[in-house]
């Protein structure tokens, strides 16, 4: 009887095929194994003596080539994935070697149909050729697609950089209070911000705190908070009162990103002549202040995210910063980071280890609440990005 596809199969089979049919063209066929295969090998033969290569013989020229290409595309690839592909090509030369029949005289016509060359070659089962052209062209396609990804992660280094340079650095010194911020994304760029921003001009010297997570990871939520930073700093500069400015920001927020897209903010003004502290809390975690005497305060929220609805109003909190309080800003990957067992970092993590080192200056204490994290986790690579702002008034 034979085998009929039920509707699944068939519509599996029209998602597979229905763009190629569409879209593909001889043009891109063409493309692929000329513009595409030449940049690949431009790629991976970067700083190749080209004149000291032509004075080899031709034959011995290509050889170099293929080899130089191989060399580089399989240190391109991590440990274990240069393991799997070498483990590959041996059992595939190993299949091939076992398709081997023996050494046979083989007819070539030569000149006139009267006249054939006799020549020994080695005889193979039949469909060794197509194993070889399909072994061929899987790697061909492999070598486009890691060359590929290579160059968007090379561009994406760059942005990584970029967004490093738009966040603050060091120590910021506000009378006397220290403020320092670290961040690290869970991927090459992220989603997390913070900022420390001088009002200009203000006869207070008042200073702006602020941290920020926008929904999702990667160069979406990369490009969500350079739009957001700079709008906040425009605004900062407009020298708005918090209520205000957090409203028009979620205003812009929502007439230019898109509506899946929302974004956490914290947003302080801190005074540093009297340690005085306004702040709107848009659906942020809750800073720790820790006080001198170390009980601990949460800042709690006063507004929804931003970018949700965009006649969303703020309320703005006063508090202040004492003499040795300590205020810890950080993001949801902080406290959501999980052990292999599955339990969280929590806030309650957090809470000890600030506890534990409040003495430390912010640049210490920083680094090491990311530290403790990473112990926690186990691991070199998070699901979320990982960010923390401190403050602490001497």
């Amino acid at each position: 009887m034979a085998r009929q596809t039920g509707p699944s199969g068939a519509h599996w089979l029209d998602a597979w095929s229905r763009d190629i049919a569409r879209d593909l063209t001889a043009e891109d066929l063409q493309r692929l194994f000329t513009h595409d295969t030449r940049d690949a090998y431009k790629f991976f033969t970067r700083g190749l003596d080209e004149e000291r290569l032509a004075r080899e013989p031709w034959w011995r020229r290509q050889m170099l080539r293929v080899r130089l290409v191989f060399v580089a595309f399989t240190l391109k690839l991590s440990p274990a994935r240069r393991s799997l592909y070498l483990i590959a090509l041996i059992v595939a030369l190993i299949g091939v070697i076992k398709l081997y029949r023996q050494w046979t005289a083989v007819h070539v016509p030569f000149g006139t149909p009267f006249f054939n060359v006799t020549v020994f070659a080695p005889q193979w089962a039949d469909g060794t050729f197509a194993l070889l052209v399909s072994i061929i062209l899987l790697n061909l396609l492999l070598l486009l697609e890691v060359a590929d990804r290579l160059s968007l992660k090379g561009e994406l280094e760059v942005a990584r950089e970029i967004q490093l340079a738009m966040l603050p650095t060091g120590t910021y010194t506000a009378g006397d209070a220290e403020i320092c911020g670290i961040t690290r994304p869970a991927n090459t760029v992220g989603g997390d911000f913070y900022d420390v921003l001088p009002i200009a001009g203000d006869p207070e010297r008042r200073v702006i705190v602020t941290i920020g997570d926008v929904a999702g990871k990667g160069s979406p939520a990369a490009l969500l908070m350079a739009l957001l930073l700079a709008v906040l700093r425009t605004l900062v500069d407009e020298q708005m009162e918090a209520r205000a400015l957090m409203a028009r920001l979620n205003r812009q927020i929502c007439r230019h990103t898109p509506g899946s897209r929302f974004i956490t903010l914290f947003y302080a003004v801190y005074t540093p002549a009297t340690g005085a502290l306004t702040y709107v809390n848009a659906g942020q975690n809750p800073p720790l202040l820790r006080r001198r005497d170390g009980t601990i305060e949460r800042l709690g929220g006063t507004g929804i995210a931003l970018g949700m609805f965009e006649g969303s109003t703020y309320e703005a909190v006063e508090t202040s910063v004492g003499r040795g309080d300590l205020l810890v800003l950080y993001s949801d990957g902080i406290t959501e980071a999980e052990n292999p067992a599955g339990q969280p970092f929590e806030e309650a993590g957090l809470e000890r280890l600030v506890a534990a080192r409040g003495g430390d200056a912010p640049a210490v204490l920083a680094p090491a609440i990311l530290q403790a994290v990473e112990g926690h986790a186990r691991a070199s690579r998070f699901t979320d990005d990982l960010t923390v702002l401190i403050l602490k008034r001497s």
